[in-house]
């Protein structure tokens, strides 16, 4: 017997009953709000006020997502995981949220987001190996994602080459926050599918409370919190910023975990990365920065894998079997039979 759909909602919008391309359209749009916010105000803080307090920052982000959770009437009474199952992911969505914010006082943003853009493919390599997952992916899935990596590559290093600042500290930052990267959206999945009950919010919510005492032993020991606090007090306009820009993130990071729920880690892997490039688009209309060649080569690759990306799965035609079923749809019984065998996941 088929089993339900999970309901799901997106800040209050019903997501269930919904065709599956108004759900991808209603989670992309608020990731693409909410994480274009993000990077403009990442880059003014960072490159524009020179405040580079990453780990600082995360912390008072997780205050702000603690604060909306609330206000969407989230309480532990909700939950519906132990809390022991966010333990693992806690410790790698701070370790990743840290690293790749701290990263910023030693590569500029668009070297950032070149080493970033590589997050498709460990997150896709990575998906094969986890216990419960175990995912598979078509060839063109594969060129898609080396398509989308080369083409923001190209793109980054235009601009890495008209702003440098490189430092090896931050390039060992950026790698750290890409490993934790490979395994975060893949972990996010698997308590999805492990317990489909589980809401965005819970996932949210334990992972933030679990996650946010991990990021005080890097601050004590760096020093960074108290240099943190005593700049930002003598500049109190950059809480407002923070504030805004943790709103904003707020709405992405719910629509992040609606994709991960409903379309797996790495489509949404392949969505986050794009959205790199339209982030660095706004970065030069808004900056005002110049367009060369080897920008229009990264934006055109950069299409053709999202192009590519789009293509449907299966393209045999339905041949009905002896049981009279279609062969796609004995595929798919396989695959969720394959799935169940894997449990549980964590």
């Amino acid at each position: 017997m088929k089993k339900e759909e999970q309901a799901r909602s997106l800040l209050g919008v019903s997501l269930s009953g919904r065709p599956k391309w108004q759900q991808f359209l209603l989670c992309t749009s608020g990731f693409f709000f909410g994480y274009l916010v993000n990077g403009v105000c990442e880059e003014y803080v960072y490159n524009r006020l020179h405040f580079s307090y990453g780990w600082y920052f995360t912390f008072v982000q997780g205050f702000v997502y603690l604060a909306l959770i609330y206000l969407q009437g989230f309480s532990t009474k909700h939950m519906v995981n132990p809390w022991k199952t966010y333990v693992k992911l806690s410790a790698v969505l701070m370790g990743s949220h840290g690293l790749t914010k701290g990263s910023l006082a030693f590569l500029n943003y668009p070297a950032q987001l070149m080493f970033k853009s590589t997050k498709v493919l460990p997150v896709m390599i990575m998906g094969a190996f986890i216990p419960g997952l175990r995912r598979k992916y078509p060839l063109h899935e594969y060129v898609s994602a080396v398509l989308l990596v080369v083409g923001l590559i190209l793109f980054t290093l235009a601009d890495a080459n008209t702003s440098p600042n490189f430092s090896i500290l931050g390039v060992i930052m950026v790698s750290g926050a890409l490993v934790m990267d490979s395994f975060l959206g893949n972990l996010q999945e698997a308590i999805f599918l492990m317990n489909p009950e589980t809401s965005q919010m819970e996932m949210l919510f334990c992972s933030t409370v679990v996650g946010l005492p991990f990021l005080i032993p890097p601050m004590l020991l760096t020093g960074e919190l108290f240099r943190a606090w005593n700049s930002c007090s003598q500049h109190l306009y950059v809480y407002g910023v923070l504030v805004f820009e943790a709103m904003a993130t707020f709405v992405g990071q719910v629509s992040v975990l609606s994709l991960i729920a409903i379309f797996g880690a790495a489509t949404t892997a392949m969505i986050t990365t794009a959205r790199k490039a339209v982030t660095l688009l706004l970065s030069y209309i808004i900056f005002t920065k110049p367009l060369t060649e080897q920008h229009g080569t990264g934006l055109l690759l950069i299409a053709m894998g999202i192009a590519l990306k789009l293509l449907p799965e299966n393209q045999q035609p339905l041949k009905p079997s002896k049981t009279g079923k279609s062969s796609i749809e004995i595929t798919e019984i396989s695959r969720k039979a394959d799935e169940e065998e894997g449990r549980p996941l964590i």
